[in-house]
């Protein structure tokens, strides 16, 4: 069948070439797609990611049999909706379910209306209010913008005085857009994050393997938050008491209430926890595949994910045998000087060749063709990944490649998954 994957960035490379690899796919097209997708896939420009009628119509022009939605604002656009009414299957969630990503308030709601164990909070729409609020609770604290914010929309304020700029930055500034007018916040948790993403069909539910993330710009987890500087699979913390907890206590639970509410939710669910002293708690959930925990995942995973995600769109996950490899993989972001802020783009990018052949993936995620180069054109630019047999070996493996790689201001984290080798 052919197979439509929507987006551009490196979870997008990533899903294009673990898709590629089924027997059953005979042609990928990636919208827009970049560089690295070329390899694996067709890319189609001039096509915006929210115009639903362009993409359906697309669709049915090229035969298509699934349109995988990689990122989230065509969820929350209702892409899922319009390509199922026009009989195309689809992976991901509809726009209803979306919600659970799509704003903070209803996944919190969610969470406290079916007693989903998560941090306490409150949600403001009046600065004013938010800012008595802090001063009330104190800090740490954390603050959310209520909407999408590309993964940047989450202040963990340390301090009162951080905390009551997040209001202003957030609600009065509006550095985040429209997505700040209503915030969260909400209590400061202790313990170490994981992830953990899962195949549904919106009754089934399969866990994938664990990960961790990096959201720290800087190594030592210091400087602001970012869309991720690496992660690591599987995760040491999320042990397979503490994976079986999630399952019983987030993952079931969370899927039965938006069956309950009407949303019933299909595809791949993200949870990103705080593995406390009480256990695993909600830090937010996601409607679709991290970035960058995709890049570590799936590389990871046996199965023909064409065959999964037809599963999950047609409800039958409960036929599918899903196998995972033995051992670890790892990715390390490499990007762009001033990232998460302003940075440049256009920079010439070299040793991508070697760095495959030294045994890396290499997956694109911000680059661009120009003058017959491939050049730097977002912030995180790479994720370069290797497998080995346990962490440690992939730690090595990934940072040969790294270091085989090389453009102008560009900077990684050199500490990518030290949790799991101080253990």
């Amino acid at each position: 069948m052919n197979i439509l994957v929507i987006g551009g960035g490196g979870r997008e490379h990533t899903l294009a070439w673990k898709l590629s690899q089924s027997p059953k796919a005979d042609k990928i097209y990636a919208l827009p797609g970049n560089p690295g997708m070329a390899g694996v896939a067709m890319c189609v420009e001039g096509i915006a990611l929210t115009d639903n009628t362009a993409i359906v119509d697309f669709a049915q022009k090229h035969d298509i049999g699934l349109v995988v939605v990689g990122p989230e604002v065509p969820l929350t656009n209702g892409l899922v909706d319009a390509v199922n009414e026009a009989g195309i299957k689809a992976f991901g969630p509809t726009q209803a379910a979306a919600q659970i990503e799509g704003s903070k308030a209803f996944s919190k709601s969610l969470m406290k209306k079916y007693g989903i164990p998560t941090a306490k909070y409150e949600v403001f729409t009046d600065a004013d209010a938010a800012r008595a609020y802090i001063h009330q609770e104190g800090a740490p604290i954390v603050i959310k913008a209520d909407g999408l914010a590309a993964g940047k929309g989450v202040i963990v304020a340390m301090t009162e005085k951080e905390a009551l700029q997040a209001i202003t930055d957030i609600m009065e500034d509006q550095e985040f857009g429209a997505a700040g007018s209503r915030v969260v916040i909400e209590e400061f948790m202790t313990g170490e994050e994981a992830s953990l993403l899962c195949f549904t069909d919106g009754k089934i539910i399969r866990p994938m393997i664990s990960s961790q993330d990096h959201k720290r710009a800087y190594d030592g987890d210091k400087g602001p938050n970012t869309g991720g500087m690496g992660t690591y699979a599987p995760a040491p913390v999320m042990t397979e008491k503490m994976v079986q907890e999630t399952y019983d206590k987030i993952l079931v639970p969370t899927i039965e209430a938006m069956a309950q509410e009407g949303k019933p939710y299909k595809g791949c669910l993200y949870a990103g926890l705080m593995i406390t002293v009480e256990g695993p708690k909600v830090v937010e959930f996601n409607a679709r595949f991290g970035d960058p925990e995709t890049q570590v995942v799936l590389p990871l995973l046996n199965s023909d994910l064409v065959d999964i995600m037809l599963s999950c769109a047609d409800g039958t996950l409960d036929e599918q045998q899903i196998d995972w490899s033995e051992g670890a993989a790892v990715c390390v972001v490499m990007a762009a000087g001033g990232y998460p802020k302003a940075y440049r783009k256009g920079d010439a990018i070299t040793g991508l060749t070697e760095a495959e052949a030294a045994g890396s993936l290499v997956f694109h995620a911000g680059t661009a063709h120009k003058n017959g180069q491939i050049v730097t054109d977002g912030g995180r630019v790479l994720g370069v990944v290797a497998k080995a047999q346990d962490v440690r070996a992939a730690v090595a493996k990934a940072y040969a490649g790294v270091e085989k790689i090389s453009f102008k201001d560009a900077f990684y984290r050199k500490d990518i998954a030290h949790r799991a080798l101080e253990r």
